[in-house]
């Protein structure tokens, strides 16, 4: 039993109320203090104590900032499903902004905002939505587009840079004549930046092309943009620019951007309004969520400045991992926070064996395969992180020991 433990159950004794000695002694409910709920973790290795954590799963990964916190505990809330919350309204409104669209809607998830957006779009059951094969939507996403909507997937062959060819894409859309036997093309669906792909951008010339060609064809465009600011950031393009030619866009707040909870969908005024009696359908109705769209304010305020840093992260540890014997990465066509390498047959490693040697100094990772390892870099790696991950790779795939002696 800790001393905390103790001193609680002393004091209890004599009357005193459980919550309040927790606030008094800044306890968890499992007896840890705040300091010690945010301390790294601790591991043992070779009878030294590692106590720093890098972790490379994913950029959800990242905790509230303290001004996030702040801005949580202060927020100006309302019923947002009786009326409109005023934080949830402003986050709303400032997104419609740097997005060049009339409006906004904050959704609980990315899931939730493409599949709102899909169907929105092909609000006739049996519709068919053109997409490529390694997308997030068609692969990650529980298949809802078709289990809840009833829409049809038509994939195209995405390329190593996310981009599907424009003459696929136009061969997949359905010929209306053939309706008495196959659904209705309504949809083609865009990726950017293209998580499979490594967080490769789409540029505007590609994303316009597709946009000319969904018109022709009466189509909408939809662009999940779950990391649309870290492709903003990477091509010196704004935001609104990448989106011009879409008809609606999904943008996660709680990846690269950092906020805990949330994803924002921008379109028109009347997807909108739709999307909103969909998300209500979904369950995504909300009450006084201005307290999440709070963080998400402050991300959007300062966070996208820093994915440059992010971007650069990677490209420094894409290289480092290229230079040691036993890991293949194609540094050269890292473009954003992801990147994906390969660990060669000679290695006296598989995936599972060298994130368990890594695990256990506390650098975590995905894996993708039995030799293949996902890495996404994020605002709460540092530089210093970045260079203890080298070392860490180096020792467990050379033997050579790392910098920090472990």
């Amino acid at each position: 039993m800790t001393c905390f433990s103790q001193l609680w159950l002393r004091w209890s004794v004599v009357g005193y109320d459980l919550v309040g000695v927790m606030l008094f002694l800044d306890l968890g409910l499992d007896g840890s203090s705040r300091s010690k709920r945010r301390r790294r973790r601790v591991c043992k290795v070779q009878g030294k104590m590692v106590t720093r954590t890098v972790d490379l799963r994913s950029d959800t990964v990242t905790k509230p900032t303290e001004t996030m916190r702040a801005a949580m505990a202060t927020a100006d809330v309302d019923d947002d499903v009786l009326c409109h919350d005023p934080t949830a309204l402003r986050l709303e409104t400032e997104m419609a902004r740097i997005t060049g669209k009339e409006a906004a809607l904050f959704v609980p998830s990315g899931t939730m905002g493409n599949l709102v957006s899909v169907l929105v779009h092909c609000d006739i059951r049996g519709s068919e939505v053109v997409l490529g094969n390694n997308s997030h939507i068609h692969i990650y996403e529980n298949g809802g587009i078709s289990t809840i909507g009833g829409v049809h997937p038509r994939t195209v062959k995405n390329n190593e840079d996310g981009t599907m060819d424009i003459d696929l894409i136009e061969a997949a859309i359905r010929d209306p004549r053939g309706a008495l036997v196959y659904p209705i093309t309504r949809l083609i669906c865009l990726e950017n930046t293209h998580a499979n792909s490594g967080g490769k951008c789409l540029s505007v010339e590609y994303t316009d092309q597709v946009g000319e060609l969904a018109k022709k064809h009466g189509l909408k465009l939809h662009i999940d943009g779950a990391r649309i600011f870290n492709a903003s950031v990477a091509l010196g393009i704004p935001v609104h620019r990448l989106l011009q030619a879409a008809d609606s866009a999904s943008i996660c707040l709680s990846k690269g951007l950092g906020a805990p909870v949330g994803s924002v969908i921008v379109g028109s005024n009347s997807f909108i309004a739709k999307a909103k009696i969909l998300r209500k359908t979904l369950g995504g109705g909300m009450r006084q969520v201005g307290i999440l769209c709070a963080a998400a304010i402050v991300a959007v305020q300062e966070n996208v400045g820093k994915l440059e840093g992010d971007h650069k992260n990677a490209k420094v540890l894409a290289e480092g991992l290229n230079k040691i014997k036993g890991i293949r990465v194609d540094a050269a066509s890292v473009e954003t926070n992801i990147f994906y390498f390969d660990i060669e047959e000679s290695s006296k490693h598989t995936a599972e064996s060298l994130s368990k040697y890594l695990q256990q100094r506390g650098i975590l990772v995905m894996l993708e395969g039995p030799s293949r390892v996902r890495i996404v870099l994020h605002h709460q790696i540092s530089e210093s992180d970045v260079q203890y991950t080298l070392s860490c790779f180096q020792q467990a795939l050379t033997g050579v020991p790392d910098q920090n002696g472990i």
